[in-house]
């Protein structure tokens, strides 16, 4: 007898120890989003039928059976106080997404690195041309890219504010871009386009809104309280006009996943624009305001209106500059975008492809020329003669 009794003490001891030591079922440990660097090359998808690794995200197997080295659940316990409830404040993590943005994505301004611009020669063209567009007040809003895509709608698994062009979308060609209407002063027809920026304390009412979040992207989306569209000179030289059609894009929509080659962002605050980010969202002083700077790349290959990366044929300039050999130079695209928003980590962040976690080196645009060719040769004369048009 007395040593069944002892039997029957021991039991129930071990089995708790294995309980508490086990951990609550399916609990996993939170890992920051990777961000390979600019000499890291992404990992290329299995685009065989290999077997995929297990998603740790994903919920279990229902055919599964159950481990049986694993005492049940007990119903009528109470919950684990160790866990901290849900924040019922926060956007919802949908299967297949990456979270973000993480707190570490934000910083304050003041700790963000100078800028450094090069310095302008004796022949440099100092004039600039303002393409007046607006802010996008009349909603035009889609998530196709028909640069990067063309004929598949949500394309980008974003939203993209427009102004210029009113017919954009993913069936755009040159001769519907042509014929169409624009929201710019002297008829200019072009393009221009960014991810929308999202208050994502508030509530998303927009038509879009069970399409973005099925892509992840959750919240109010904010329109720009100013949106300035300026063709810059080069700091080396003259310019030349671009071609009609011309199709240029700037920043890398996949560099959370792709490496910071091509992340060009530069993320500010008004009244601090001698400093910035690429890789955070700046946290603002009272009565400043977050400012997106996008410059576009601006040396031409003389031939081409696009290429197979939308990329070789327009280059950036050298770290003087100057243009590479076998490229000239053309006006520069400068979108200076300002923004109210909540000062406070994960209040707010750019849309994204799902995989990229709202991650702020995402950021990009695309421009399409379509100004007529007398106001483009209008442009050029403004820069090349250091005039403001």
């Amino acid at each position: 007898m007395g040593i069944k009794k002892g039997i029957a003490v021991v039991l129930p001891a071990l089995l708790l120890v294995t309980a508490a030591t086990q951990g609550p079922a399916g609990a996993t440990a939170a890992h920051p989003k990777p961000r390979p660097s600019a000499t890291e090359a992404p990992e290329p998808p299995d685009a065989g039928g290999g077997e995929q690794a297990a998603d740790p995200s994903a919920p279990p197997d229902a055919s599964a059976p159950p481990d049986a080295s694993e005492p049940p659940a007990d119903p009528s316990a109470p919950p684990d106080a160790s866990e901290p409830p849900a924040d019922p404040s926060a956007p919802p993590q949908l299967p297949g997404v990456v979270p973000g943005p993480n707190a570490d994505d934000f910083a304050d301004i003041r700790t963000a690195p100078r800028r450094r611009e090069p310095r302008a020669s004796r022949g440099a063209s100092r004039g600039t041309f303002t393409s007046r567009c607006g802010t996008n007040r009349e909603g035009h809003r889609n998530p196709d890219n028909f640069i990067v895509a063309p004929g598949v709608q949500n394309g980008a698994h974003h939203q993209h504010d427009y102004v210029g062009n009113e017919s954009a979308d993913a069936f755009s060609t040159d001769e519907s871009l042509a014929a169409s209407g624009t929201t710019c002063s002297n008829g200019d027809l072009s393009t221009y386009y960014w991810p929308v920026i999202r208050d994502r304390n508030r509530e998303d009412t927009s038509e879009s809104a069970e399409q973005s979040a099925a892509d992840g992207n959750v919240g109010a989306i904010v329109t720009p309280r100013a949106a300035n569209i300026q063709f810059r000179g080069n700091p080396r030289g003259r310019v030349v006009a671009m071609p009609r059609f011309l199709r240029v894009i700037m920043g890398d929509a996949k560099a959370g996943t792709n490496g910071l080659a091509n992340a060009r962002a530069f993320w500010t605050c008004t009244g601090f624009t001698n400093r910035g980010f690429t890789d955070k969202y700046p946290l603002c002083p009272r009565r400043s305001q977050v400012m997106r700077v996008l410059d576009f790349p601006s040396c031409w290959d003389g031939q081409n209106t696009d290429s197979a990366n939308h990329r070789t044929h327009i280059v950036f300039p050298q770290a003087n500059g100057a243009c590479p050999q076998g490229t000239r130079a053309v006006p520069q695209l400068r979108l200076t975008l300002v923004y109210n928003l909540p000062n406070r980590a994960q209040a707010f962040a750019v849309d994204s492809f799902p995989e990229q976690g709202h991650d702020p080196v995402t950021d990009h645009a695309d421009f399409v020329n379509v100004m007529p060719e007398r106001l483009m040769q209008r442009a050029v004369r403004c820069i090349n003669t250091g005039r403001r048009c």
